[in-house]
């Protein structure tokens, strides 16, 4: 409950005081499709809300967000493990990024701050709470990031992706809320690549940046489910340097594909990573999956997303490091051949999905940015 004094600052801050005029929110999400995704769903879904973004130069944002939402950016980036020279600029950056965000905060009259974690949080929460303005903290993976964690209790509430992630935040006001994704998840269109409709499909994504790792184990694996008459279509990244060494009728590389809906609502089987964004699209499309988590993603992260997905049988999950070409070959071909376990896998993925997350996040965000 907001005392009678927050409740005067917040009408004060509204465009030209009127406590009437629209609310103005500022989105922080940055860096990867599993921070951005969530985050324009959760926008789809405020309309009436006069949104603005917060990002960093030179990431997926800035491709992502400006024809839709005016971007401001800010410099900052993650601490590194050892103290040092690099820590002393990475500290001045951070301090001058918290004096940005409540520049910004104030010029702009915003009413409350929506983050999706990371390393951009950090300074949009300590900016906001330092002006009384309420944050909402969204947390996507199974084991909660360090800045959702030490931030956490400054936030209104902590919406999760996982019921279990719970608790791991101690002192946080959390509310389960699932991960939103973005519309064209929900009513999904048709592809439009020149893939006959009676032959089987496989499509390998690697996330928002790609997987160069999981790209030479699909290349390598490729010829024999191409001998099967299986058709794949690879979402390579834009940093993969090998990228042309593979080319066959039956294979479609490509750094990103903007119609992915569509695209798995044909697959017959993916194989991922295991970013949360990526796993909760999967879920409502309701798609046999194949993971090969991130062996470097933060705390493991990955491996912990992955095995909700295994445990409820909606997957199979390989280590990187233990994952073998035979091994690769045998598991695609024999799911192919096996329509009752993709079928049960399916229907697994699908009890895993909340179709409705955007609007239950939607309705957090207006419970307290009002």
């Amino acid at each position: 409950m907001l005392t009678e004094k927050q409740n005067l600052d917040r009408q004060a801050a509204s465009p030209e005081g009127n406590p009437s005029a629209p609310r103005r929110l500022l989105i922080a999400a940055s860096g990867t499709g599993g921070h951005l995704f969530p985050a324009l769903a959760l926008a789809e879904q405020l309309p009436d809300y006069q949104i603005e973004w917060l990002g960093v130069p030179n990431r997926l944002e800035k491709d992502l967000v400006p024809a839709k939402y005016a971007l401001n950016t800010i410099a900052v980036e993650g601490f590194q493990q050892r103290f040092g020279l690099g820590t002393l600029k990475i500290i001045g950056k951070f301090a001058k990024a918290i004096g940005s965000c409540r520049e910004l905060l104030k010029r702009g009259k915003f009413n409350g701050v929506f983050t999706t974690g990371g390393y951009i949080a950090a300074p949009a929460i300590i900016a906001a709470r330092s002006l009384n303005l309420p944050v909402i903290l969204h947390e996507s993976n199974a084991i909660p990031g360090k800045v959702t964690r030490f931030f956490g209790p400054w936030c209104q509430t902590v919406a999760v992706g996982f019921e279990s992630t719970t608790k791991l935040l101690p002192g946080c006001q959390t509310v389960y809320t699932n991960t939103p994704v973005r519309s064209q998840f929900l009513a999904p269109e048709k592809h439009d690549l020149p893939i006959p409709d009676d032959v089987p499909l496989i499509v390998v994504i690697g996330g928002s940046q790609g997987a160069v790792a999981v790209n030479k184990f699909i290349r390598q694996s490729a010829k024999s489910w191409f001998d099967n008459g299986i058709w794949v279509v690879h979402q390579t990244g834009e940093n993969d340097p090998d990228v042309a060494n593979l080319q066959h009728p039956h294979y479609f590389p490509m750094p990103f594909y903007n119609n992915m809906a569509g695209l798995l609502q044909r697959a017959d089987l993916v194989i991922s990573r295991a970013g949360a964004g990526s796993l909760t699209e999967l879920a409502v499309m309701g798609k046999p999956t194949i993971l090969i988590p991130y062996p470097f993603a933060a705390e493991d992260h990955q491996t912990y997303n992955a095995k909700i997905f295994v445990d409820s049988g909606a997957a199979l999950v390989f280590k990187q490091s233990e994952l073998t070409l035979e091994i690769l070959e045998k598991q695609v071909l024999s799911l192919l051949e096996s329509p009752e376990k993709l079928q049960q896998m399916s229907e697994a993925a699908l009890s895993l999905a909340v179709k409705d997350s955007a609007e239950r996040l939607a309705k957090l965000v207006r419970q307290f940015v009002e």
